[in-house]
């Protein structure tokens, strides 16, 4: 059962359940790339068997099992994707960013440019569920920026299959390449490259704690989006809102992993204790109840604050990966939130809208890092080059303070070269 607690009775910082994880997979995962590094496609294959219990014949999904999939997935759910799809990409071209020149009074040019990334690799997550709402939320902002090459890689199943849903979403999102290989090993497999499978230049999508080390590992080789802890969401509510709902929130994301974390915050005693009821009441139907179970077990709380600025001093101290302003007037609070991943506003607004069908991306950080990190994003799909033009009088004119700057760091080279154009010259 979800436990009540005072405000105070449990420090911030303790709320969320944040511990480093129980096993150190790092020396297994350096192995796995290792191994990938040097067998290629041969050690995925490998890895397939081992890990996912199937020998697969070939890696890459093909045109044929594309359309298998098209045909499979029932047209209620094609619509559905579609509607998800156009309301991603609405969101998203917002994000999208133009270079800028200024030029100066004596002819200097100073700018930058916005560059997509060439090849862009997304990690879908397999296993106890399948995730085409990832494939939507990791490849058309990656579209949308200009990506060359967008490939995903995803654990088959036992029939060697990726799930239709998957591919369905990847067809209708743009993705270039899907390949049948989850684990550290598809990190290690995107990184490095193996004779099927290209090296991407970045990295993004969730995992589990193989995927998130290896992604660990291989940062700098490739560039990554985030390290993806347990999900979590903090509901602040105040005593006009619903606890039925208010617990249906809370176990949308207990079903997700037995780490997750989902915290009740209300000024209201009344509240705190229905929802802990409606809680006893709900999960017993859930299809993942014992996944819930141990996450509101183990890890949910309420905290009964002593009022609704107090509830978000607690939200900003945590830094939610979800949080929910279940709350009469609820844009009042929005400028006082400073650190969340995503905020969903009023009685009307659960998680799960965002999770599939608003537009704004469900790719967050957790773990607190919403306090210096952002959703995913077109952004994550650029990179900013800069140049800078001075033509000869300009530059005459700034030459000596250039020197006498590098002087003043110790860097006699640097000086002498911002004067040797002028030294030639005499």
């Amino acid at each position: 059962m979800i436990r009540i607690y005072k405000y105070g009775d449990v420090q911030n910082a303790e709320i969320f359940a944040r511990m480093a994880p129980k096993t150190d997979v790092s020396a297994a995962v350096a192995e796995i790339i290792a191994t990938v590094r040097a067998d290629g496609d041969k050690a995925l294959f490998d890895y397939t068997e081992r890990f996912d219990g199937v020998r697969l014949d070939s890696l890459e999904v093909t045109p044929q099992e594309f359309e298998t999939a098209m045909e499979t997935v029932e047209q209620d759910f094609l619509r559905v994707l579609e509607r998800a799809a156009e309301n991603i990409r609405n969101f998203h071209e917002n994000q999208k960013r133009s270079g800028f020149v200024t030029e100066g009074p004596d002819g200097s040019q100073l700018g930058q440019r916005v560059i997509p990334i060439a090849k862009a690799g997304l990690y879908v997550p397999g296993g106890t569920a399948a995730y085409p709402s990832t494939v939507l939320m990791d490849a058309i902002p990656a579209k949308i920026a200009g990506c060359g090459e967008i490939v995903i890689t995803t654990p088959p199943g036992k029939d060697g299959n990726v799930p239709a849903a998957i591919l369905a979403a990847a067809k209708i999102a743009g993705v270039d390449r899907v390949f049948k290989v989850g684990g550290a090993q598809a990190v290690a497999a995107l990184a490095y490259g193996t004779e099927t499978v290209p090296k991407v230049d970045k990295i993004v999508g969730p995992g589990n704690a193989f995927v998130a080390e290896a992604k660990k590992q291989v940062y700098g080789t490739v560039s990554i989006d985030m390290i993806a802890g347990p999900s979590e969401i903090l509901v602040v509510a105040d005593g006009g809102s619903s606890a039925k709902t208010v617990a249906a929130d809370l176990l949308s994301q207990a079903e997700h992993d037995k780490l997750a974390s989902a915290v009740l915050v209300t000024d209201s005693e009344e509240l705190a204790a229905a929802v802990q009821a409606e809680i006893e009441s709900q999960l017993p139907a859930l299809a993942r109840r014992e996944i819930a179970r141990a996450s509101i077990d183990n890890n949910g709380k309420i905290i009964v604050a002593p009022d609704l600025k107090k509830a978000v001093d607690i939200a900003n101290d945590i830094a939610p990966e979800h949080l929910e302003l279940s709350v009469e007037n609820p844009f009042d609070y929005l400028p006082l939130v400073k650190n969340a991943g995503s905020v969903f506003l009023g009685r009307y607004c659960p998680e799960a809208l965002g999770d599939y069908l608003a537009g704004p991306n469900h790719t967050l950080p957790t773990g607190g890092t919403a306090r210096f990190s952002s959703p995913l994003s077109v952004d994550d799909f650029v990179k900013k080059t800069q140049f800078l033009y001075f033509p000869e009088t300009a530059y005459r004119a700034v030459a000596a303070d250039v020197a006498l700057f590098a002087r003043q760091e110790g860097l006699t080279a640097h000086a002498a070269s911002a004067l040797a154009r002028l030294e030639d010259e005499k």
